[in-house]
């Protein structure tokens, strides 16, 4: 690895790659719409491909990948599952979806300003995961 920075772009990559995970996860039972199902499903397998990737990475570096804040893990959980007893529908995992989205992609854009000393392939990833997620956002558009 080139850098610290490389290092901490993945390891904040790799956090926010979970926490879109554990959202999936839990709405995914509840997705009525096969579209939204599908698109859901295709954004955790890519998920899961580039956590696999930064973690190599992490490997080769010799660092440890982070789990989410625990509080930040808690809340999303509650959030999702306050929302979803409230109102049970698409429209209810669309916004959802589209808020999570928007909060990861505005994460890791402000990693890849913070961390500008980063490798190519580590804000390669960053911008794979940041892809995924306006893929999602825009896939829950219609479902809002």
């Amino acid at each position: 690895m080139e850098n610290n920075d490389t290092v901490k772009l993945l390891i904040e990559c790799n956090s926010g790659i979970k926490m879109g995970e554990d959202a999936i996860k839990k709405v995914l039972p509840r997705t009525k719409s096969r579209d939204m199902r599908e698109a859901l499903e295709s954004t955790k397998n890519t998920h899961a491909s580039l956590a696999d990737e930064a973690h190599a990475e992490l490997k080769n570096a010799g660092a440890a990948t982070k789990d989410p804040h625990p509080i930040a893990r808690m809340m999303s959980g509650m959030k999702i599952r306050t929302k979803m007893m409230m109102n049970p529908s698409d429209k209810t995992v669309a916004h959802l979806m589209t808020d999570g989205c928007d909060m990861g992609i505005k994460s890791i854009y402000s990693y890849l300003n913070e961390y500008p000393k980063a490798s190519r392939a580590s804000v390669d990833i960053a911008k794979r995961l940041i892809a995924s997620e306006e893929y999602l956002e825009a896939k829950m558009r219609k479902h809002l």
